[in-house]
């Protein structure tokens, strides 16, 4: 089946539209970050890079890491690019772009994002780094794909439901789960646990500034749920449509995130630049052992 222009867009070039890539400048093991400014900061720790490509908020850089052909991805922020990102990347590797045709034979590709997140946990310190196990989607970017769950994302949507009152629910969540193969190579850099994605930073997440917010409560009592031994750790805007979209498309999808902020005890990092760098080399060495 031959796909539309309109459907999948391509640039002049034959590159995907928005990325402006093409399989060739893809890595099987792509890391994912929110900051444009940090995909510098990674590829400058490559042993060489063959391709710098930047349209708009995305930039890519492919190269090697200790012999490793590893790409690195600025995503922007929030799920809507997440939507644009994991879509455009298995485009550019799973179709025949000059018929825009779906290959017989498919890539897998190793999606791993490393970016920064709140703390919801009173004792997550600053500075630590949380392995996304589950992702929780306040965001409802996967509510317009036809996507199937497994028994373990079922359950936990159910316990999480369950959890809030109706006061509590602006729409409906759902769950994906992080490859547990990625999960198992990164585990022994911070905390597993689950993630709740929202789609914004401020009210979304419970922030007041000017505007009053619909759930003032939330985020004192959301650090309670536990289910299966796992603790909600965490906010972040990315992780949950990164987990449903990545592993439906045949992808393995993980998270690493460094707090920068803890929400119960209202601390922020004082050694970010550090701490940031030090989970970037704890994140690079891991992909490659």
């Amino acid at each position: 089946m031959q796909v539309e222009e309109s459907e999948l867009v391509l640039n002049p070039d034959g590159s995907v539209y928005h990325l402006k890539l093409k399989p060739e400048h893809i890595a099987d093991d792509v890391i994912l970050v929110g900051d444009p400014g940090r995909v510098a900061l990674i590829s400058e720790r490559f042993d060489a890079v063959e391709h710098r490509i930047e349209n708009r908020e995305f930039i890519t850089h492919t190269g090697t890491y200790k012999g490793k052909r590893l790409t690195v991805l600025a995503t922007g922020i929030g799920t809507d690019n997440i939507d644009i990102v994991v879509n455009e990347l298995d485009a550019a590797v799973n179709f025949d772009l000059s018929e825009r045709r779906i290959k017989k034979e498919l890539r897998r590709l190793n999606l791993i994002r490393i970016g920064t997140c709140g703390g919801l946990q009173p004792d997550l310190a600053a500075d630590t780094a949380v392995i996304s196990e589950f992702s929780i989607g306040l965001d409802g970017v996967a509510h317009f794909y036809d996507l199937n769950y497994n028994e373990g994302e079922h359950l936990l949507k159910t316990a999480f439901e369950g959890f809030l009152s109706d006061e509590e629910t602006l729409g409906e969540p759902y769950v994906a789960q992080a490859s547990e193969e990625l999960v198992k190579k990164l585990r022994h850099i911070g905390k597993t646990g689950i993630t709740l994605t929202a789609n914004g930073f401020f009210g979304p997440q419970g922030r007041q500034l000017r505007l009053p917010i619909a759930r003032p409560g939330f985020n004192d009592s959301i650090h309670r749920f536990e289910y299966g031994g796992r603790r909600i750790m965490n906010y972040e805007m990315e992780s949950s449509a990164l987990f449903a979209l990545g592993k439906a498309l045949g992808h393995r999808c993980a998270c690493i995130c460094l707090v920068v902020a803890n929400r119960k005890a209202k601390s922020f990092s004082t050694r970010y630049k550090e701490a940031m760098a030090q989970l970037i080399d704890q994140t690079l060495d891991a992909i490659v052992g």
